[in-house]
């Protein structure tokens, strides 16, 4: 199967052409004929699977035929990040259409959003920038043919299901509603029984890990993480390397240790400006860094086809949080390794991941690292300054040589 079944539009074809997509991913084969039928979907779908063009695609189809310069789309999203993804995704299949997309999000001024409201066909939205227009009244509604709710579980995880539920009320009840989700909790249970009228619903890979991805544990105590992080980089031929830290002071920390060390890291957590967000986001994807630190909620929205290794320096604190943080790897048909350090405390996570995965993950420890050396090398320690070998091709070689909200839960 390839994408002319789906019998698009020219205009959309050619999109799909410049995205250099040849066969649909399950996800896509799945979910875009109904979609296309016009039935309200409710797709479980983790990270990776390539579920933005399966909604983006059928809307710009959908759309192009009668294009009347107000807003007919709106997908709400949790993150800056993801509603900006989403956009670029949208301008790049939509190219030859002719449509309008906005992406409105915290953080960066009202005023420009506000005029492109007012042109735009679609809009991708976190909702409480979205909510902050409705009160303005300076988004209209009254020609919305379809709703897309993505990533249903991380948006109920940050504390948005209310505001979802505030956001629907000025919706017209006469619409095409598309739910996404990875995991179905209780809550999103309820919502989608709410929203949804007669779904079609699509399951691709939400009980286990993508095949393309393999796993390793490294036992380690919690003051020798970093020595060991280091280790593992110098020591690991790596391309690209998102690095999930449960804090955002930590994430911070542990990024200017690393670019200490000499690698081209940056850091993405709620105390960034967007753009300094947006700037290290450009800079991971285009291999200016190499190194990524970041915590769950703020990378939400990374899509980067080539990251070969995603390490869990904090372990992640559910297993469904485990299978989003590793889906960043091994994405499409790119293989990828998921590496996660662990402490005495984290055995019962353990567990959880084992379960999950189906087996049991093998633990690896690094002969050349002393996993005895006490806490009073923390700082200061020569393991845990030492510079890392050239295996790793971000290492800055120079260097070496010289020696709102949302941001308070991120």
């Amino acid at each position: 199967m390839n994408f002319e079944a789906f019998n698009f539009h020219p205009a959309v074809a050619a999109g799909v052409l410049k995205a250099g997509y040849a066969i649909p991913t399950p996800i896509q084969a799945q979910a875009i004929p109904p979609i296309l039928k016009h039935s309200d979907v409710m797709g479980l779908a983790q990270t990776g699977t390539g579920k933005t063009a399966a909604f983006v695609l059928p809307i710009l189809n959908r759309l192009i035929g009668n294009r009347c310069g107000c807003l007919r789309a709106l997908i709400l999203a949790p993150t800056r990040e993801l509603a900006e993804q989403i956009h670029q995704a949208i301008e790049i299949l939509g190219h030859k259409t002719s449509l309008k997309s906005v992406a409105v999000y915290g953080g960066v001024g009202i005023n420009p959003q506000i005029q492109k409201l007012k042109r735009a066909d679609i809009v991708v939205a976190c909702p409480g920038r979205l909510l902050d227009h409705i009160s303005r009244h300076t988004v209209d509604f009254s020609q919305l043919e379809v709703l897309v709710i993505d990533e249903t579980d991380q948006l109920l995880d940050m504390g948005f299901l209310p505001d979802i539920r505030r956001i629907l009320t000025h919706l017209p009840h006469k619409r095409q509603t598309l739910l996404f989700s990875a995991t179905m909790p209780t809550e999103i249970r309820h919502l989608a029984k709410d929203i949804l009228r007669n779904p079609v619903t699509v399951q691709i890979g939400t009980t286990a890990p993508a095949d393309t991805v393999s796993h390793a544990l490294y036992p380690v105590a919690q003051h020798l993480k970093t020595a060991l992080l280091l280790n593992l980089l110098g020591t690991t031929p790596i391309r690209s390397v998102l690095v999930f830290t449960r804090t955002k002071h930590r994430a911070k920390s542990l990024e200017k240790k690393l670019a200490v060390a000499g690698y081209r890291s940056a850091s993405l957590q709620g105390n960034l400006s967007q753009g300094k967000r947006q700037a290290a986001l450009d800079g991971f994807r285009d291999g200016t860094f190499q190194i990524l630190v970041a915590t769950d909620i703020a990378a939400r929205g990374i899509d980067v086809t080539r990251i070969s290794h995603v390490i869990n320096y904090d372990i992640p604190s559910t297993p469904e949080a485990y299978i989003h943080r590793i889906g960043r790897t091994g994405r499409a048909t790119h293989s990828g390794e998921a590496l996660t350090l662990i402490t005495g405390d984290d055995s019962e996570m353990v567990r959880a991941i084992n379960r999950i995965i189906g087996s049991k993950v093998e633990q690896r420890t690094l002969s050349a690292f002393d996993y005895n050396a006490p806490a009073s090398i923390r700082k200061d320690s020569p393991q845990e300054q030492r510079k890392p070998h050239c295996k790793f091709s971000g290492v800055n070689k120079s260097r070496n040589k010289k020696t709102s909200r949302l941001n308070n839960r991120i």
